[in-house]
C-alpha cells in the first residue's frame, strides 16, 4: 500500500507532496482508497461532502467503530501526515482478519477530504461540513489562490457540490472514531515509546493580516516618502516570534502574497497569514493580541493601513476521557498520553462523537516537510496498537 501511494502527487524537484483537494493528485488518492476497499470486499461509499468510507458490516447499523485519517497534503508536505493513518487502518483490518477476529459492531475506514486546507485556506473542510461546523454557504465562498471556488473545483472533479452540508444521521450511527497519526513533535522519541495516545489539541487559528501601502518606483522614491507595507509586515513577523517565545506558544507567518509583486516596485499590498497555537485559550488570545498591537503600532509609523481578519479558529479540544482511558487499558495501561498543537479531523468530530487518537513516533519531530519520517518498525507497532484498539472496541 505504501509503495502504491508513494508516487502520487510527489513533486520531482522538492520531493514533497502536493496532494491538494479536488485536483488530479487528490483523484488518484481517492481511486487508491476505493481500490483498497474493493480488494477487501468492503462496502465503498462517498458521502455528501466528498468523504470516502469503506464499511465492514452494515453501514446503517448503530454503534459503528470508525478509523482513518486523510490523504491530502500541505504544499510540499511529507509522506506520513494523513496517509499513515489511512494505510494503517487497512493494515489493522488485515491484521484482525488474520487473527480471526469476530466483529460485533460495524467497522469503517474513512478518508476525510481537504483536511490540510492547502488549497482553500480552511482546514478539515470534509469533517467540518459533516459535523455542521462549516455551513454550505461559507463553503461556497471558499476560493483558492487562482480564484476558483470550492463548488467549481468539486464540479471540475466530477462531484455535485449542491449536496454538501451537515450529516447528523451518519454521525449518530458512530460509536467511536479513532485516528492514528504520525506524531508532529518529538515527545515519543524523547520518552523512548513507539506509540502514544492524544490527550488534547491546543486551541489554534489562522489570521489574515492585510497591510495596505502605496505602490511606487523602487529606484526613484525616497525612503522618507515611502508607505512600504513590506516593512510593516517584516516587523510583524518578528513580533510574532517574540510574543510566542515569551508566552511559551507558537506563532508562524508561513504564507504571503504581494501586489504588484515586482522586483522594482514598492508593494501596494502585502497580505500575510498567521498561524498561532497555545496550550490554553488565554495564552493564545494574549499572543495574537500582542502581535496585532505590534503590527498596528508599526503600521502607524510606516503610514500603512492594517486590517486583520480571523479566517478560522478551533478552541481547545479535550478528547473524551472515557474513550482515551479505554484505549490505554486495551494497550496495557502504560502508554504515554500527550497533547498536540496540530489540528485533526478527530478534533473536529469530537464535538459530535467520541473520538481518540494514537500517535506513532517521529524520530526527527519534523512534519509538513519532505523530511517527515517514521521508521518501519514503529509504523508496524502503530498498526498492531490500532488493531488491538479496534478489536477491543468492535469485537467485544
Amino acid at each position: 500500500m505504501w509503495r502504491d501511494l508513494a508516487p502520487i502527487g510527489r513533486d520531482a524537484g522538492s520531493r514533497g507532496y502536493r496532494r491538494y483537494a479536488w485536483t488530479g493528485a487528490d483523484a488518484d488518492c481517492r481511486a487508491w482508497f476505493k481500490a483498497q476497499a474493493e480488494t477487501r470486499g468492503l462496502t465503498y461509499e462517498l458521502d455528501r461532502n466528498g468523504n470516502q468510507w469503506a464499511w465492514l458490516g452494515d453501514p446503517l447499523a448503530e454503534g459503528a467503530v470508525v478509523t482513518g485519517s486523510h490523504l491530502d497534503s500541505v504544499p510540499d508536505g511529507g509522506a506520513f501526515d494523513g496517509p499513515l493513518g489511512v494505510v494503517s487502518s487497512f493494515a489493522a483490518l488485515d491484521e484482525l482478519r488474520g487473527r480471526g477476529a469476530q466483529f460485533t459492531r460495524p467497522l469503517a475506514i474513512t478518508n476525510f477530504g481537504d483536511e490540510e486546507g492547502a488549497r482553500f485556506g480552511l482546514a478539515c473542510v470534509g469533517s467540518r461540513l459533516a459535523s455542521g461546523q462549516l455551513t454550505p454557504e461559507a463553503a461556497y465562498a471558499l476560493r483558492d489562490g487562482d480564484g476558483v471556488s470550492l463548488p467549481q473545483a468539486m464540479e471540475a472533479a466530477g462531484y455535485d457540490p449542491s449536496a454538501i452540508g451537515p450529516d447528523p444521521e451518519r454521525l449518530a450511527r458512530i460509536g467511536a472514531f479513532v485516528e492514528l497519526h504520525v506524531e508532529q513533535g518529538r515527545a515519543l522519541d524523547l520518552s523512548g515509546d513507539r506509540v502514544g495516545i492524544a490527550s488534547a489539541i491546543w486551541p489554534h487559528g489562522r489570521w489574515r493580516f492585510d497591510f495596505h501601502g502605496e505602490a511606487n518606483h523602487a529606484g526613484t522614491t525616497r525612503l522618507v516618502d515611502r508607505r512600504d507595507p513590506m516593512l510593516t509586515y517584516a516587523e510583524t513577523v518578528l513580533a510574532a516570534r517574540r510574543e510566542a517565545e515569551l508566552a511559551g506558544a507558537v506563532a508562524t507567518f508561513g504564507k504571503i502574497s504581494v501586489e504588484p509583486n515586482g522586483v522594482n516596485a514598492i508593494p501596494s499590498l502585502v497580505r500575510g497569514w498567521l498561524d498561532s497555537r497555545a496550550a490554553d485559550q488565554t495564552t493564545l488570545d494574549t499572543v495574537v493580541s500582542a502581535i496585532e498591537r505590534a503590527a498596528q503600532e508599526r503600521a502607524e509609523r510606516d503610514g500603512v493601513d492594517l486590517r486583520v481578519v480571523r479566517e478560522s479558529f478551533t478552541p481547545v479540544i479535550e478528547f473524551e476521557h472515557a474513550l482515551r482511558d479505554e484505549l490505554n487499558k486495551i494497550l496495557g495501561g502504560s502508554v504515554p498520553v500527550l497533547g498536540t498543537g496540530a489540528g485533526h479531523d478527530a478534533g473536529i468530530l469530537s464535538g459530535s462523537i467520541p473520538t481518540a487518537m494514537l500517535f506513532v513516533r517521529n524520530p526527527t519531530g519534523v512534519s509538513h516537510s519532505p523530511a517527515e519520517f517514521a521508521a518501519e518498525d514503529d509504523c508496524v507497532a502503530g498498526v498492531i496498537a490500532l488493531a488491538d484498539v479496534l478489536e477491543g472496541l468492535a469485537c467485544r
